[in-house]
């Protein structure tokens, strides 16, 4: 069992920035990949960042590469997803989550243990 807990998140204006942290625990080598989905009022929960252990690499969904940077501590217990120039297309609950995932796109079966989420809203 891996065990998930998002920090950070908040509101902000557009262009403004804001960051959001997972802290893993618990069986962390059963999942070679952390990922952040976020999920907006009356859409799919979609993959926004993935960060793969042992240095394989990150991937971004297109909206956000330039804006947002995914990081891992040395321990590789906390995953930061940095996001700047933010922008209101970019609000919604955004959820930590771990699993065993092949390199690419982070798709939710991928993806066995999630966070309880935390709230990003950027305001226009």
């Amino acid at each position: 069992q891996v065990h998930l807990v998002e920090s950070g998140g908040g509101s902000v204006q557009a262009g403004g920035s804001l960051s959001v942290s997972c802290a893993a625990s618990g069986h962390t080598y059963y999942s070679n990949c952390i990922a952040w989905f976020r999920q907006a009022p009356g859409r799919e929960r979609e993959g926004v960042a993935a960060i793969w252990a042992g240095g394989v690499g990150t991937q971004y969904i297109d909206s956000v590469k330039g804006r947002f940077t995914i990081s891992q501590d040395n321990a590789g217990n906390t995953v930061t997803l940095q996001m700047n120039s933010l922008k209101p297309e970019d609000t919604g609950m955004y959820y930590c989550a771990a699993g065993f995932a092949t390199y690419g796109p982070p798709r939710l079966d991928q993806f066995q243990y999630w966070g309880q989420g935390i709230q990003v809203t950027v305001s226009s």
